[in-house]
């Protein structure tokens, strides 16, 4: 059967996949500060710097993961993912028993390290599978949801963590990881695997990056106002004496999969281009409305609104990304693309706190819907180069 022919529910598996796998990197991040700072008796400097290394891990193997891919195929990458989460999810474990502080983080930091090759593999080889499954013109039917799945993943696993962390301690996290890890596995092992396409004809990791980094970049602006919306929202609501911070997140994420159930296939049938530079102008809105807020309602309108615009960005400019590379390449090109997510996600907290220092709380948000108008301002000149 043709790409083209494949009926859009054969796309249910690859979102499943992600989702259970990043089950196992959304359990521990809440109550890692928590084990570290409490449990194992650190500063929270160093907490923090824990819970960063799995990011730095990430950002480093994109490409490597977009490679195995394209070489070995989809289905081998997730193979590996799966156990690798697993396996960090035993050190976590041995971090949990070990006696000695000191050990018990360095086991601990290895363990987080594994997790970033863990999410690459998954999240790469599944959204590959998945394009390769239903065919490159839905694209972005494929990341919408795929995307879909990381944001419930993070919506379960957060409280499940705590409700862990609060009755079983760190322990029972990391055994929740490997359980997870191992359903994942069950999952994965009776799916039909799809072949690398055009064994042979291949595009090199620079070539590939010179194709898709426009895109990137404008991802990259279109995602930051996420990390600095989680970042500094509550820091702001406190400076100001108003009740609800939790509401702006939780607006944020009513409008993040609002967009993504009403207008998810828009990308495949007008364009990505078109469809993000729309995403971009209602996510800038949405960050002038945080900015200007004279009260709590105004500042969460703005935050449901941020979520909506950011919500197709991904794959929007995925469409646009991956249409660049030969198919041949075509895992490269997702692993690199989304290198551009991860960086925004590592980046825009330490930008936006510089800003904050010398500016104030509104101007983070200022800040976030200008990268948004910038971003918008480079798609448009970039589409008017492709058309000279």
């Amino acid at each position: 059967m043709s790409p083209s022919a494949v009926p859009a529910r054969a796309l249910l598996p690859y979102p499943l996949i992600v989702l259970v796998g990043f089950l196992s990197i959304a359990l521990p991040l809440p109550v890692l500060s928590q084990h570290v700072n409490e449990g194992l008796g650190f500063s929270l400097l160093t907490a923090g710097v824990v819970i960063g290394v799995q990011s730095v891990g990430t950002i480093l193997t994109r490409q490597w993961a977009g490679r195995l891919v394209d070489r070995a195929g989809s289905k081998r990458a997730v193979l590996l993912g799966l156990p690798l989460a697993g396996l960090s999810g035993l050190l976590s474990l041995l971090s949990a028993l070990l006696p000695d502080p000191v050990p018990a983080l360095a086991v601990l930091v290895v363990a987080r390290l594994l997790m970033g090759p863990a999410e690459s593999l998954v999240l790469v080889g599944a959204m590959t599978w998945g394009i390769t499954r239903l065919g490159a013109a839905r694209t972005g039917l494929v990341m919408t949801w795929q995307g879909m799945a990381i944001f419930v993943s993070f919506g379960i696993g957060a409280p499940v963590g705590l409700l862990l962390m609060g009755r079983f301690g760190f322990a029972g996290v990391s055994v929740a990881m490997i359980v997870v890890a191992l359903l994942g596995l069950a999952l994965v092992l009776p799916l039909s695997p799809v072949a690398p396409l055009a064994r042979g004809v291949k595009t090199s990791a620079l070539r590939v990056f010179g194709l898709i980094w426009r895109e990137g970049v404008v991802l990259f602006l279109g995602a930051a106002p996420q990390a600095l919306l989680s970042g500094f929202v509550a820091l702001h609501f406190a400076s100001r004496g108003w009740d609800g911070a939790g509401l702006t997140l939780t607006g944020f994420g009513a409008g993040v999969v609002a967009a993504r159930l009403l207008f998810g296939g828009m990308p495949d049938r007008i364009g990505g281009r078109r469809v993000a530079l729309i995403s971009l102008g209602v996510e800038a809105l949405g960050q002038a409305l945080l900015w200007a807020a004279p009260g709590p309602v105004m500042a969460v309108v703005g935050a449901t609104l941020s979520g909506a615009g950011m919500s197709l960005i991904f794959p929007a400019l995925g469409v646009e990304a991956v249409r660049r590379v030969p198919a041949a390449s075509r895992g490269l090109a997702v692993g690199s693309f989304s290198a551009f997510f991860d960086a925004a996600m590592g980046l825009a907290g330490p930008i936006g706190g510089l800003i904050a220092l010398f500016g104030g709380f509104p101007a983070v948000f200022l800040a976030g819907g200008i990268a948004c108008l910038t971003g918008m301002a480079l798609l448009l000149r970039s589409g008017r180069a492709a058309q000279a």
